[in-house]
């Protein structure tokens, strides 16, 4: 690992000042970067502590829904009871990561920003499109892990489970930095490789995610996550489904279907969610609905299988938030 220099700020606009320099990344968890620099991935010349940042670690319930601060643990988010009961769908995800020992310090912020899991993106010797180089070698190479949703040129999948269950729920993200304070619908954070092919949300250098706003969920609404991977222990998924629903008795009035695993951000599907608006939530109306998220796939050579298996989450998870068993 090169050498680098260590920072602790004591306040947001300290970190926002010192994250503005060349060669300076930030660091929370450290469970995605520390690993990262090891293999050579990353070499920052500076590292900037951002959990020594104040009142960003709390979970605050108001009248309009939830305030989480960017280093909230994962941990204290599945645990937490009111997030258990009313946002169902993220205590899920937020237990769904890796294991219990990494849900510990992992953080909301980090799990939310960080870098894809792309075996050629995170190979060192690998000069891929992404990192400056003239091809994404996963549309020939071993792609079994990428995205079968994408307009290219890059086909990297979004690696975080607890972006869909927070799109799906409607979250907005704050965002600090040298000229000041935004807040961005977190459909709208993510970016596809198109759009920001180096990158895959809307960060600027020196900008850091402060805190994450939920809205409080209608009467009736319900919400599930669930998460297929390759291994039950520690894992990122294969394909998996938010799924938010408001019901009115046995009906649907409003839904939200959002996959991870599948696209390079998290993808959500209008299609699905019409399936599923001014009906019962049955069998069949779940079994469409898994149809039409995958309406607009165009798997790579070796991951086709994603097709079927996202239709069977899409639909298990859509029967489970509708409680249809």
């Amino acid at each position: 690992m090169k050498a680098f220099a260590y920072h602790q700020p004591k306040t947001v606009a300290d970190a926002v000042r010192l994250l503005s320099q060349r060669g300076t990344m930030a660091i929370a968890g450290g469970q995605d970067i520390l690993g990262a620099m090891k293999d050579g991935l990353f070499e920052p010349e500076h590292l900037v502590n951002l959990k020594s940042l104040p009142g960003l670690g709390d979970i605050k319930e108001t009248s309009t829904g939830l305030q989480i601060g960017a280093l909230v643990t994962l941990s204290d988010i599945a645990e937490h009871p009111v997030i258990r009961r009313d946002y169902t769908a993220l205590a899920e995800a937020a237990e769904a990561v890796a294991t219990l020992q990494i849900r510990n310090v992992g953080t909301i912020g980090g799990n939310l920003c960080q870098r894809p899991r792309c075996w050629y993106f995170r190979d060192p010797h690998v000069h891929c499109l992404k990192k400056g180089g003239d091809q994404c070698y996963a549309v020939r190479g071993d792609n079994r892990y990428h995205a079968i949703i994408s307009p290219g040129p890059c086909y990297i999948v979004h690696p975080s489970d607890c972006a869909p269950a927070l799109v799906a729920l409607g979250a907005k993200v704050t965002i600090v930095g040298a000229k000041g304070t935004r807040t961005v619908a977190l459909k709208e954070f993510f970016q596809m490789p198109d759009k920001n092919l180096k990158g895959e949300n809307v960060l600027q250098p020196g900008e850091v995610v402060t805190q994450i706003t939920v809205p409080r969920p209608k009467a009736g609404t319900r919400s599930t996550y669930l998460k297929v991977r390759e291994k039950d222990s520690f894992d990122w998924a294969l394909v998996s489904a938010a799924v938010v629903l408001q019901m009115q008795g046995e009906v649907c009035r409003a839904a939200s279907v959002v996959l991870g695993g599948v696209a390079p951000v998290p993808y959500e599907s209008p299609s699905a969610a019409k399936v599923l608006v001014g009906k019962p939530i049955t069998v069949q109306a779940a079994t469409a609905a898994g149809k039409a998220a995958v309406g607009q796939a165009t798997p790579l050579e070796h991951n086709a299988y994603k097709v079927p298996l996202a239709e069977a989450v899409v639909k298990r998870a859509v029967l489970a938030a509708a409680g249809v068993r």
